[in-house]
């Protein structure tokens, strides 16, 4: 048996955050990650917009709100000390009716208590602005960026390595048990630690059952359908565009994003998958399917949605119902543009009354800490997550 201080289930950016932050605040103590795939950041750090958020979306005092706030800089100033290529792009919220309009005043005043600094355009203003795209109003957001969160992940890897950590790929959890150590079983073997800290996504909840608990929520997959615009349109914005959201939808809606290799995506829709890795529409798992299938929350959510679900499983089969959701701020971006690109799979924690968690979660033991809701901005806010989970180690190891 392999025996460390610390314990980090999950190579995605949060774990992997999680264990350079515990070599900084533990100097010399033995540390291991372990992910169960083949290479580190292969899930949600990989599939995502690799937007830079500012934190405008999330309620005041929240930890999204503050995280993403602290994230943002931090993100930042880690690309510059490691030479990782970001944009700080900035990013406009567009309005494109009336009713757009008086939710953008909403988004405004939320911005304001979050302290993210903005700045309104009329229709002229966001036409000088943005030559393609259309609305009554647009809010820009000056402090937003671009990067790609798996380089960022990768060297965070490098770093733990070069302190003495140890990562292991294609080392799957298999079983957990909390003594006087954390026992933790894998496909590898088995490795115990005076501590056990899991950032493990799209099983978040597993892991807690694993440790006897009965988490109070269970994670559902939502996949996000992405197409990328050919070259010829690749600049017909230089921003990221994004709509003004609907408050009463725990989604934001299609956007259009530079990516930092120079093309041009638009998503992501949010549609159930039937898999926990429900990449393609046609994945599918049975075990997945079964839990989901038997869970309350899942029909406790339809029901609180019923339009917007038939909606964008509408709009995933029949393409044009997606362009038209991105043709009300773009008209440019014809069918044909819409070209094949990776989805991405949002490990969304829901409720057995089917309410949506909206801030980040974690749940203690008295050997562990399990990050059991991590969704968007979860990337931005790696660093300070990490921060916050060692502030809670060190309170519960004390």
């Amino acid at each position: 048996m392999k025996a460390y201080d610390f314990i980090v289930i999950g190579g995605g950016i949060i774990g992997l955050a999680t264990a350079r932050q515990l070599q900084q605040q533990y100097h010399g103590a033995k540390i291991v990650v372990l992910e169960k795939e083949k290479e580190l950041a292969s899930h949600q750090t990989r599939h995502n917009s690799g937007v830079i958020h500012a934190g405008v979306y999330y309620a005041p005092g929240s930890l999204k709100a503050r995280f993403c706030r602290e994230g943002n800089l931090d993100t930042k100033q880690f690309c510059r000390e490691h030479d990782i290529p970001f944009r700080e792009t900035g990013k406009l919220l567009v309005a494109t009716d009336e009713q757009d309009a008086v939710r953008m005043q909403d988004l405004l005043e939320r911005c304001r208590k979050n302290e993210i600094k903005t700045e309104v355009f009329d229709q002229q203003q966001l036409h000088e602005f943005e030559p393609n795209v259309v609305g009554v109003a647009a809010t820009w957001v000056a402090s937003s960026g671009i990067v790609d969160y798996e380089q960022v992940a990768q060297k965070l890897a490098e770093q733990i390595r070069s302190a003495g950590g140890e990562i292991y790929p294609n080392c799957r959890v298999t079983g957990l048990s909390e003594s006087a150590d954390m026992v933790v079983k894998t496909t590898l073997g088995t490795f115990s630690g005076r501590f056990l800290v899991s950032c493990a996504g799209l099983y978040s909840d597993r892991i807690i059952q694993m440790l006897g608990q009965q988490p109070t929520f269970k994670i559902l997959p939502f996949r996000g359908e992405y197409f990328q615009l050919p070259k010829e349109k690749s600049q017909i914005v230089t921003h990221p565009i994004y709509p003004i959201p609907n408050p009463d939808l725990p989604f934001l809606g299609i956007h259009l994003t530079p990516m930092i290799d120079g093309t041009l995506t638009v998503g992501p829709n949010a549609t159930l998958a039937l898999a926990r890795e429900g990449y393609s529409r046609w994945k599918i798992d049975l075990h997945d399917l079964i839990e989901m299938l038997s869970y309350s929350g899942l029909y406790r959510l339809v029901m609180k949605y019923p339009l917007p679900t038939l909606m964008e499983l509408k709009n995933s089969l029949y393409r044009p119902g997606y362009l038209k959701l991105v043709n009300r701020y773009c008209p440019q971006v014809t069918l044909s543009d819409l070209r094949p690109y990776p989805a991405g799979v949002r490990a969304q924690a829901v409720k057995a009354d089917g309410t949506t968690l909206d801030d980040f979660l974690f749940v203690e033991s008295e050997r562990s800490l399990i990050v059991g809701n991590a969704p968007s901005p979860a990337a931005t806010s790696a660093m300070p997550i990490a921060r916050h989970i060692c502030d809670k180690v060190s309170k519960l190891i004390a």
